[in-house]
């Protein structure tokens, strides 16, 4: 039989397979191997392992594979080798850019080392990760990367009988789950009010999200300032106003407006996100306040456009392509069977001075 009746007659079974609603509606590994001439087991190899046939086989077979567009299954491997070269990564939003370094550099790592990632969107509700977290362990990939270290107590105790590895990311914990990579959101609260002191501001205000690690650098930075004396006498908290997250423009510009309502003396703003400082910015602007010399501003994450403001944007910098990276090795390495010494990295952060500080 030529080539092309060959085809269309592998084309023809494919047909009738999908109109009797059988399961096996797409192209097989069967029929590649019809289709290349040889035996199911020789297309397999083939397929697994091309050093096992011959030159003109492999030719053959991949060939056939062209022509049908068949995938090989994956799962069947899987459960023979009980690898996956799969690695689940959640994130609470995919509509900012605050993680996406984290995961460009999380998926070329492991893409490096034959691992290619599935991405989840948790929101920044745990009953919504809960539900994500049942079908990424029901699937079983090689890894699970986590944002942040608030789990419900039924999500913990199911990552940890899964037996999967698993790196919470951007926090820090001395009893993670299984291995974490991140900081102190802590630290860089007090951090930036003791930034803002040396600079000069004596009124300090803050801006964050409602989320856990937001409200918790928004309290430390709250209870330095108060420390160091930059709040009004008997007040037990800095002016500070709360938007939803994920922040937006928007969010900064109201926030500011509601700021100064309550505040209208603020030398300074320390805001949870830099879209959330540039929506301060524009408001600034737009109602004539002068930045730095009115009003301090400063962000975090150090976003690409932060530069490129006028005045450019003080920010606390996440080294978001460190936490990708030392998540990816980590899983690699436990995958593979090997122990990781130091489960726990804090890869800290830093203060970009610019000029709207």
């Amino acid at each position: 039989m030529e080539k092309e009746t060959l085809l269309d007659a592998v084309v023809a079974d494919v047909t009738a397979r999908r109109k009797g609603g059988r399961k096996t509606g797409g192209f097989t590994l069967r029929d590649v191997a019809k289709l290349a001439g040889v035996a199911p087991i020789t297309a397999s190899r083939a397929l697994n392992t091309p050093d096992a046939v011959s030159a003109k086989v492999l030719q053959k077979v991949q060939a056939a594979v062209q022509q049908t567009g068949y995938v090989p299954n994956l799962l069947a491997g899987a459960l023979a080798s009980q690898k996956s070269r799969l690695v689940a990564a959640v994130v609470p939003t995919l509509s900012g850019p605050m993680f996406l370094e984290t995961v460009e550099s999380l998926t070329d790592t492991l893409a490096g080392a034959g691992y290619q990632v599935m991405l989840g969107q948790s929101g920044y509700e745990n009953s919504r990760e809960d539900a994500l977290l049942d079908a990424i362990i029901g699937r079983r990939p090689d890894g699970i990367v986590l944002t942040g270290i608030n789990r419900s107590a039924q999500a913990r105790r199911r990552l940890l009988a899964s037996g999967i590895p698993v790196v919470e990311t951007w926090d820090l914990t001395p009893t993670p789950v299984d291995m974490l990579v991140g900081f102190s959101h802590e630290k860089i609260g007090a951090a930036v009010a003791q930034y803002l002191h040396a600079a000069g501001r004596r009124r300090v205000g803050a801006i964050c999200a409602n989320d856990d690690r937001s409200r918790r650098r928004a309290n430390a930075f709250s209870q330095e300032a108060i420390r160091l004396g930059m709040a009004m006498a008997q007040e037990t908290e800095i002016p500070s106003c709360e938007v939803a997250a994920p922040t937006t423009l928007g969010n900064g510009r109201s926030g500011l407006r509601a700021l100064l309502a309550r505040a209208p003396d603020i030398d300074a703003v320390f805001c949870s996100s830099d879209l959330l400082a540039l929506g301060v910015m524009i408001e600034a602007q737009a109602s004539g306040i002068s930045i730095p010399k009115q009003l301090a501003v400063i962000g975090l994450g150090d976003l690409s456009f932060s530069l490129d403001l006028q005045p450019p944007l003080t920010t606390v910098r996440i080294d978001g392509t460190a936490i990708g990276s030392t998540a990816a090795r980590f899983i690699i390495a436990r995958s593979e069977g090997k122990n990781v010494a130091e489960p726990i990295c804090d890869i800290g952060f830093s203060i970009i001075e610019r000029a709207s500080v």
